[in-house]
């Protein structure tokens, strides 16, 4: 099979093309900077450079393939054109670039967060209807138009669309020599003493090598129109740093925030405050993203490995970063200055207070400790 990967120099996207390559298939690549190729090691491809806004572009860059994986996307809440473009625009214009060049199917990446919320007690499916009048959040809104977009498209053209919608993606990137992508960095900085708290809520956490067999499935089996959620396991915050504190041995304080907390970031970001996040990063963080998988376990055979092996290969991978010097010198931060307040407070056995508080409280003080 002849495959065309868009954004196959970001972290998902590349484990994307490597197990194309890997399975014997002909893998050509979108790219912008060639200097981002060299983030495939290993992998055998071809490149067309492309701009996936263009149509043009892309109409090039997709001639003779048999599938399309659009992977691309902006995993960001600013600059808003620039998210809204690439989340919302390109997977319709790459569906339309594929129509035109008798490309008879496309896999578009979008996310659990388009799919919506969980309610009623259960975890989200596919079923799942996206709030009425949206969730008012750049990213999950713009993801969501972009599957509606890419659907359309795909009626209006004749053009199998199927769409995959991956959890909170952790693992190691195909070049590992490379610091963390944005879903990493959580682990990067808990390792590195930089992570002050986290909010209250759940997340699906998933492994990025489990998504990326994942999107192969979908083009093998998916039924065109379908969205398929590739996902792992649903945990809270609190309980994922404490995996990861048990996993990797390292502890440190930190600090589990209620989920109101957004709201005060909001009105925080009205009176022109500054913070350490966006109030849309605390917003994100603070929903109920429960979601089950079993749609594309019984449609398309998919599985995901445990949390536990996906926090110890993604810890390990970060402690070689750190022991071979990747970050030093890396400039402090209100963030990292907080954590290290927080570090001192447990040596000093300050913090012991917040745990034996947390029965009366009915909820998480503290984790990671």
């Amino acid at each position: 099979m002849k495959a065309c990967v868009t954004g196959a120099t970001g972290f998902l996207g590349a484990h994307v093309a490597r197990l194309l390559d890997e399975r014997g298939d002909e893998v050509r690549v979108v790219y912008r900077d060639p200097d981002k190729l060299a983030l495939l090691p290993g992998v055998t491809f071809k490149r067309s450079k492309a701009d996936v806004l263009d149509f043009d572009d892309m109409c090039r860059a997709v001639r003779g393939s048999d599938v399309l994986f659009h992977t691309a996307g902006y995993v960001a809440s600013s600059p808003a054109e620039r998210v809204w473009a690439m989340n919302a625009r390109s997977p319709r214009i790459a569906v339309e670039a594929a129509a035109s060049e008798g490309v008879g199917r496309v896999v578009a990446t979008s996310t659990i967060s388009a799919v919506g919320t969980a309610s009623g007690g259960g975890p989200a499916d596919e079923g799942t209807e996206y709030p009425e009048e949206w969730l008012g959040l750049l990213y999950p809104d713009s993801k969501h138009q972009g599957e509606l977009e890419a659907l359309e498209a795909g009626r209006r053209l004749g053009v199998d669309v199927v769409v995959v919608n991956p959890a909170y993606v952790l693992g190691v990137p195909v070049d590992p020599s490379q610091p963390g992508e944005t879903s990493t960095r959580i682990v990067g900085n808990y390792l590195r003493g930089r992570l002050p708290a986290v909010i209250d809520a759940p997340m699906n956490f998933v492994d990025v090598a489990d998504v990326a067999a994942g999107h192969l499935l979908a083009a093998d089996r998916g039924q065109p129109g379908e969205r398929y959620i590739l996902g792992g396991v649903n945990r809270t915050w609190p309980e994922m740093i404490d995996r990861l504190a048990a996993v990797s041995g390292v502890r440190h304080p930190v600090m589990v925030l209620p989920g109101e907390i957004a709201v005060l970031a909001r009105v925080r970001e009205t009176l022109s405050l500054p913070g350490p996040l966006s109030a849309q990063g605390y917003e994100l963080m603070a929903q109920d993203w429960r979601f089950t998988s079993a749609k594309a376990e019984r449609e398309l055979g998919y599985s995901a490995r445990s949390l536990d092996e996906t926090l110890e290969a993604t810890a390990g991978w970060y402690r070689d970063l750190i022991d071979g010097g990747t970050f030093d010198g890396s400039d402090s931060s209100p963030l990292a200055a907080v954590s290290s307040a927080l570090g001192t407070a447990q040596r000093l056995r300050l913090l012991t207070g917040l745990r034996l508080a947390q029965p009366l409280a009915r909820r998480r003080l503290v984790a990671g400790v």
